[in-house]
């Protein structure tokens, strides 16, 4: 796709203005004059292609390279997080943790394409509302950053991921033991381990398994997000998607997050086999993981975040924009702390001085 047919594609059909992908609405909508674009997107998820890990670490060809639109990219030179937008916007601050020191970047490489991407179904709207819920169900927190300012720096985020999918035959062996006790002739009872070989094999699928390539966004935040619908929900890639919204160009290739994947795979098969070892206990665990038809995506995920800087630390605020799940960092109020602190200690007196 051309530049200029990606940027026709999503201006307004009244005013000439560009699009933007609304949420609330599902369609493309002029922020300018309302009119919703009657652009056609892709919306047959049968049309999302898993693509071979072997072939693609090899090369991957230049076609499915680059964003398929014109796009502006600025690195952060704070959090250094990579951010992709439309050509015409003016990027003051980085949208993940609210620095100006933003430089344009032209030599970033070219990113491998996404296959697809989860578009954004809960709107902003709902999402205010349900962050200042959030804040206000924590009671540790400092009350100031409870009202509206909280929400100002809200931002519409595709955040990069890699999606894994492998079948995987892996035999164990393990000791397991079996307790057993003994009481001697004073009464004491004593528990003894008895230890045994122990063998099986472990079968499993694994569907879209998540690796985060974002750096703009907090590491368990990501983790805490999850899971998202890719299974059901994933369209393929169309740029009208992205109109309007900044996207996080992926600083984890290809090769590290496959390396990622294996070692996550690896962790569920051993947790898998340890639920099959017998008996109470078990050590020595050990696994032979073979893995065959690995597959990956590259996908882009929606997410909403705030940030903001309380003292010298910045926290973040994120919510699952495709089902609204929330996770976030926040401050301890001293103040709450220290009052809490003196009122048990008042309490604690006053029973001692009532026992005396």
């Amino acid at each position: 796709m051309s530049e200029v047919t990606a940027l026709s594609k999503f201006a307004c059909p009244a005013c000439g203005a560009e699009a933007v992908w609304t949420p609330a609405k599902h369609a493309l909508v002029c922020p300018y004059c309302g009119t919703e674009s009657p652009a056609e997107l892709s919306t047959d998820g049968t049309l999302v292609e898993e693509n071979d890990l072997v072939t693609a670490l090899r090369a991957i060809p230049d076609d499915q390279r680059g964003w398929a639109a014109a796009r502006k990219t600025v690195k952060c030179q704070s959090c250094h997080a990579i951010s992709v937008f439309n050509e015409t916007r003016v990027a003051q601050s980085c949208d993940f943790c609210g620095s100006p020191a933003i430089l344009a970047v032209e030599d970033v490489g070219t990113p491998i394409r996404p296959g697809s991407q989860l578009p954004f179904k809960i709107p902003d709207t709902q999402v205010r509302e349900d962050i200042r819920r959030w804040y206000g169900s924590h009671f540790w927190a400092p009350n100031a950053l409870g009202g509206k300012a909280m929400t100002d720096t809200l931002h519409g985020l595709y955040l990069p991921y890699w999606t894994f999918d492998a079948h995987a035959e892996c035999p164990w062996e393990a000791e397991a033991g079996h307790y057993y006790y003994t009481t001697d002739s004073k009464g004491n009872r004593t528990r003894h381990t008895r230890w045994e070989y122990a063998s099986g094999h472990v079968s499993h699928d694994f569907d879209d398994l998540l690796v985060p390539a974002s750096k703009g966004v907090h590491p368990k935040l990501l983790e805490d997000l999850q899971p998202f619908p890719t299974t059901t929900d994933l369209l393929p890639y169309d740029p009208g998607y992205l109109s309007g919204w900044v996207v996080e160009q992926y600083q984890i290739d290809l090769v590290n997050a496959a390396q990622d994947s294996r070692r996550r795979m690896d962790d569920s098969l051993r947790s898998l086999c340890a639920s099959q070892i017998p008996g109470d206990t078990h050590r020595n665990l050990q696994i032979s993981p073979e893995y065959t038809g690995v597959t990956f995506k590259h996908v882009l995920l929606p997410v909403w975040l705030v940030s903001y800087t309380y003292g010298s630390k910045t926290y973040q605020v994120a919510v699952n924009g495709a089902t609204g799940k929330i996770t976030g960092e926040y401050p301890l109020s001293w103040v709450k702390i220290t009052i809490a602190i003196v009122i048990a200690l008042i309490i604690v007196g006053i029973i001692l001085s009532m026992q005396n």
